[in-house]
C-alpha cells in the first residue's frame, strides 16, 4: 500500500513495496567552477528511524547497480568546448598617445616653431580638403615630448599658452589699432599679392544697377525738393521723401554687396553671402518708416488741414523727368533680372519671388513702386488743378504712402524667408538625391536636409548607409591578393589575429573616408550651387 510521512524540513515518500523509495533530499552541494563546493543547507536531523533504513536501503541498491555498470562500461570523459574571446582592452591615455596632430594645432597648442616639428616623424595621410590629396601629421606623443623637451617642464609651458591667451586677449581688444597698423605697413612696403577689389562689384551684375539707382533717386530727390518748395504741394512732398528713401536704401544695399564679398574667416566659416539679404531687410523696413509713414502723416496732415496749392507746372515738369528716370532704371533691373533667371532655369516671377538676387530685387520693386508713384501723384495733382480742390492732392499722398507700404512688407517677407534658411526647390533635391542612391557604395540615405543659403549657394546633408562589402572590395582592388593570402596563411595566434584585423580595418577606414570624399566631390561638381556637402555615416 501507499504510505507518506512528512516532517517540517523534509518531505519523503514510500512507493510500493516493488519500488524503492525516492526522497527528496534538502541538502545540495553545488560545485563552481574552481572545483570548490558550497553547502546551501543542512537537513533536518530529527528523522525518523524509518526513514533512515529506507535511506540505507537506498544507498545500498544504488551502489550495486553503479558497479554493475562500471563493469559493464568504462567511464568516458566529458569534453567541452571553450570558445576564443579576444580580451576587452582599456583603451586610456596611454593609446591615445598614438593620435595623429597637424602641424598648425602641434604649433598653437604646444607653443613649438615649424623647424621643431622638422625632427619628429611625419606621417602622410588623407586629406579632408579638396585642393590636396595627402597632408602630414605628426604623432602627438612626439609633439608632447619635444615640447617638453623646448620648454623643460609642464610648467613652464603652461606658462608659456598662458601668456600667449592674454596676448590674444590683449591683441582682440585692440583689433581696430592692430588693423590700422597693418594698413600702414601694407602702404609702406607695398603689398606681395593683388587685392581683390570691391569697386568691380559695381561694374557689373547687381552691383551696377545698384550704382546706376542710387545716381538717378538722388537727382530725382533734389529737383522733387525744389518742386515741393515752390508748390507745397503734398504729393511731391510724398514724392520727395519717396526719392529720399530710395536714395538710401540703395546705399545701404551697396554697403551689403561690398560686405558680402568678404572672403570667410574663422569667426565666420560660411562667408558673408547673406550680407545682402540683411541690407535688404533694413532696406525694406526704412522704405516703410520713412517713405510709408511720412508720406501718409503728410496726406492726413493735408486733409485735416488743407490749404491751397501754388502753379503746378514745375511739378509737372519734374514729375515727367522723374517718371522717365525712374523707368530707365526699372528697365535696368528688368533686363537683369530676366538675364540671371535665364542662367537659373527659372522664370522671372519665380526669380523675384525666391528672392534669389535680393538687391536687384529692392531696386525693381522700389523703381516699379516710384513709377506707379509717379502716375497716382500726377494724377491726383492734375485732378488738383482742374478742380481747386486740394483734397485730391492729399488722397495722393496717401496712395503713395500705400504702395510703398505693400513694397515694403512684400520685401521684409522675402528676405526674413531668405534669412531662415528655406529649402531648396524639390526637383534640385530629388537629383541630389538620386545621385547618392544610384551609387553603388550607397545602401540607403536618410535625414536628407539641403538648406538654400542664399546667392545660389546651397547647403547639402544626409545621413548615408553604406554597403561594407563594396568599401572592402573597393580596398581589397587596390590589394596584392596573393601577398594578403600569404599574411592570412602565417596568421597561428590571437595577437597575430588582432594585429592583421587593426591593419587591414585601419586601411578599410580610409576607404570609406576616400568614398566619402569621392561622393561630395560628384555632388559638386554635377550641381554647382551646392557648395558645402555634410555626408554623415550611419
Amino acid at each position: 500500500g501507499w504510505k507518506a510521512s512528512m516532517k517540517s524540513g523534509s518531505l519523503s515518500y514510500i512507493l510500493p513495496g516493488n519500488r524503492l523509495p525516492m526522497q527528496l533530499m534538502s541538502q545540495v552541494r553545488v560545485y563552481t567552477s574552481n572545483g570548490q563546493k558550497k553547502d546551501l543547507g543542512s537537513e533536518d536531523t530529527n528523522k525518523t528511524a524509518c526513514e533512515e533504513t529506507l535511506n540505507k536501503a537506498e544507498t545500498g541498491r544504488q551502489d550495486t547497480t553503479n558497479a554493475g555498470q562500471k563493469q559493464s562500461s568504462p567511464k568516458q570523459p566529458i569534453q567541452v568546448k571553450v570558445k576564443a574571446v579576444l580580451k576587452k582592452r582599456e583603451y586610456g591615455p596611454k593609446y591615445t598617445q598614438n593620435n595623429f596632430i597637424t602641424g598648425v594645432r602641434a604649433i598653437n597648442e604646444f607653443c613649438l616653431k615649424s623647424s621643431d616639428l622638422d625632427q619628429l616623424r611625419k606621417i602622410k595621410r588623407r586629406s579632408p580638403h579638396d585642393d590636396t590629396e595627402t597632408f602630414t601629421v605628426y604623432l602627438r606623443s612626439d609633439v608632447e615630448a619635444k615640447s617638453l623637451e623646448v620648454w623643460g617642464s609642464p610648467e613652464a609651458l603652461a606658462r608659456e599658452r598662458k601668456r600667449r591667451k592674454e596676448a590674444e586677449i590683449k591683441y582682440r581688444e585692440n583689433l581696430f589699432r592692430n588693423q590700422r597698423l597693418l594698413w600702414e605697413y601694407k602702404e609702406f612696403f607695398g603689398n606681395t599679392k593683388p587685392r581683390s577689389s570691391t569697386a568691380t562689384l559695381f561694374f557689373k551684375g547687381p552691383g551696377k544697377v545698384v550704382m546706376v539707382a542710387i545716381c538717378i533717386n538722388g537727382l530725382n530727390f533734389f529737383f522733387k525738393l525744389l518742386a515741393w518748395v515752390y508748390t507745397g504741394s503734398a504729393s511731391m512732398f510724398s514724392e520727395a521723401i519717396h526719392s529720399l528713401a530710395d536714395t538710401c536704401n540703395q546705399a545701404l544695399l551697396a554697403l551689403g554687396i561690398s560686405q558680402s564679398a568678404r572672403t570667410p574667416d574663422p569667426s565666420h566659416p560660411y562667408g558673408f553671402t547673406n550680407m545682402r539679404y540683411i541690407a535688404s531687410l533694413i532696406s525694406g523696413v526704412g522704405i516703410f518708416m520713412m517713405g510709408a509713414g511720412l508720406s501718409c502723416y503728410h496726406g492726413i496732415i493735408g486733409l485735416l488741414h488743407p490749404h491751397p496749392i501754388e502753379s503746378l507746372l514745375w511739378a509737372y515738369c519734374i514729375l515727367a523727368g522723374s517718371l522717365v528716370s525712374e523707368g530707365a532704371t526699372l528697365l535696368v533691373a528688368i533686363n537683369e533680372i530676366r538675364r540671371s533667371a535665364r542662367a537659373k532655369g527659372l522664370s522671372f516671377y519665380q526669380y523675384v519671388v525666391q528672392s534669389r538676387d535680393p538687391s536687384t530685387n529692392v531696386v525693381l520693386l522700389e523703381d516699379a513702386a516710384a513709377v506707379l508713384s509717379v502716375a497716382v501723384a500726377a494724377t491726383c495733382m492734375g485732378l488738383t488743378s482742374l478742380t481747386g480742390n486740394p483734397y485730391y492732392d492729399s488722397v495722393g499722398s496717401l496712395g503713395v504712402g500705400t504702395l510703398l507700404g505693400t513694397v515694403s512688407a512684400f520685401l521684409i517677407y522675402t528676405n526674413t524667408e531668405a534669412l531662415l534658411g528655406r529649402s531648396i526647390e524639390p526637383e534640385q533635391l530629388q537629383r541630389l538625391t538620386e545621385l547618392l542612391e544610384s551609387d553603388p557604395v550607397v545602401r540607403a540615405i536618410h535625414d536628407v536636409k539641403a538648406t538654400d543659403m542664399g546667392m545660389s549657394k546651397v547647403r547639402f546633408k544626409a545621413e548615408v548607409d553604406f554597403d561594407g562589402r563594396v568599401v572592402t572590395r573597393s580596398y581589397l582592388e587596390k590589394q596584392d591578393i596573393e601577398q594578403l593570402l600569404q599574411e592570412i596563411q602565417q596568421v597561428k595566434t590571437l595577437e597575430e589575429l588582432e594585429a592583421f584585423m587593426l591593419k587591414h580595418g585601419d586601411n578599410i577606414i580610409d576607404t570609406l573616408g576616400a568614398e566619402v570624399d569621392r561622393l561630395e566631390k560628384d555632388l559638386k561638381q554635377r550641381n554647382p550651387d551646392v557648395r558645402h556637402v555634410d555626408l554623415e555615416i550611419l
